[in-house]
């Protein structure tokens, strides 16, 4: 039986890293073709990792054709998975989202803040595009999103796209999950985590070990510092006793946006003196793993690859279509319809939420009312989810410029209006909807 797979910016560092999943899966996840998929200003980068690929494959043994090619709606034909890991703008707009609001004395996180709304606005439109093509080319095909901001991103095309087989998947929860494994000197498989809130504001709500709740012990060892699960583009300063205490819940990296913001504005303010934003670092990383992908010797995914920041999102991505392909019926955290799971935010709400996988995709599990100590915060953030979404959908100023004032990060109303104004212009290019 043939089973095709389309990635959606093939020529993305990140690619070697998703094709190494397959490889591994292989025997459970027999993919017979991969098509690679990128724009004409990837061109160059997209034969380098076709190239690269292709030898990975070869090495392994593994009976996979791999092409690549510009043609998004000839390669959609036939395809059962279709994943997309696409940058609108490319670094040097994920640069103007870091410096412009720096500039302004607020965080610019690239899917967090300012950042990450004008990554969202430049991002849906686009999506809707490849699901319209996926809804007429390959309508049985499942989407597999990996682009951020990935919650806002699966909400909207869940909402409003023709095509309804879409789940979005993050390292956040894989990364906390081996992280806390290693705390605990033991396999990964033998750690559950039960996740509660949405994309990049979610946290850990219980821990097993085993079967046996281990809750306390891993917030012992955070408490000490004994762990530390934030992936590489985040640098962890650490948490309090009295806050670990009080949340009685594992945060997540991103939080540190939210709960430690001067400590963090104050960092990031410093690192961009010193090395520039983080996009210029990610610049430099990646010209540097090009210059491994170019060696015709190498034939399989390089180290540096980690210090990119995407580590485990092969395991990610790979294991939900494992289990998709097939009704393995087992447990993971994904970005889906909320559906009852957490009564405190709407049905249609995207939610990432531990889930059973079957061939008809994720069914959330019940996660009970929100903590009360994070029931305010969690709903203010989908509520400002809803209006980034709406803004990227409408266009209008009004509509973007209510979701930059009532982004936790930002809520003040003249820094609003001059980040708004700034940004619009800066990404006139990618935002056509408001021109």
């Amino acid at each position: 039986m043939s089973l095709k797979v389309v990635i959606i910016g093939g020529g993305s560092s990140y690619t070697p890293e998703i094709i190494e999943g397959f490889i591994k899966r292989h025997r459970y996840f027999p993919v017979s073709a991969i098509t690679l998929v990128d724009i004409e200003a990837g061109k160059e980068k997209l034969e380098i990792v076709g190239q690269f690929a292709r030898r990975m494959i070869r090495k392994s043994g593994v009976p996979i054709e791999l092409e690549w090619t510009l043609n998004r709606q000839e390669a959609l034909i036939d395809a059962d998975f279709v994943t997309t890991q696409i940058r609108v703008g490319g670094l040097s707009a994920r640069e103007k989202d870091e410096r412009i609001p720096l500039s302004h004395g607020a965080i610019g996180q690239e899917t967090n803040g300012a950042g990450g709304i004008f990554k969202a606005l430049r991002t849906i439109p686009v999506l809707m595009e490849i699901c319209h093509d996926i809804q007429k080319i390959c309508p049985n095909a499942w989407l597999i999103n990996f682009t951020n901001p990935a919650g806002i991103v699966t909400e909207a095309l869940l909402k409003y796209s023709p095509h309804k087989k879409v789940i979005g998947v993050c390292n956040i929860p894989f990364n906390m999950k081996n992280s806390v494994a290693e705390m605990m000197n033991c396999p990964a498989n033998d750690i559950q985590i039960e996740f509660v809130g949405m994309n990049h504001f979610v946290f850990g709500k219980r821990v097993w070990m085993r079967g046996n709740e281990v809750t306390g012990q891993v917030l012992q060892k955070l408490i000490h510092q004994e762990g530390d699960y934030s992936p590489a583009n985040i640098v962890s300063l650490g948490w309090s006793k009295e806050f670990l205490q009080a949340l009685g819940m594992l945060p997540n990296p991103y939080h540190q946006y939210y709960f430690q913001g001067a400590a963090v504005l104050e960092k990031d303010l410093q690192a961009y003196r010193e090395n520039g934003t983080r996009a210029e670092v990610v610049r430099k990383v990646e010209k540097e793993l090009f210059i491994q992908y170019r060696k015709e010797e190498l034939n399989e995914k390089p180290k540096e690859l980690e210090n990119r920041g995407g580590a485990y999102y092969s395991d990610a991505a790979c294991s939900l279509m494992e289990s998709i392909h097939n009704n393995a019926g087992d447990i993971q955290t994904v970005n889906t319809m909320n559906n009852g799971s957490i009564p405190d935010l709407p049905n249609d709400a995207v939610i990432e939420v531990n889930s059973v996988i079957t061939r008809d995709g994720p069914q959330p599990l019940t996660v009970g009312p929100l903590p009360a100590s994070v029931k305010g915060i969690i709903q203010q953030m989908k509520a400002f989810e809803e209006l980034v979404i709406r803004a990227a959908r409408s266009g209008k100023y009004t509509h973007v410029y209510q979701a930059m004032v009532m982004n936790p990060l930002v809520q003040n109303e003249g820094v609003a209006r001059q980040l708004v104004d700034e940004l619009l212009e800066a990404h006139r290019e990618f935002l056509p909807q408001f021109n």
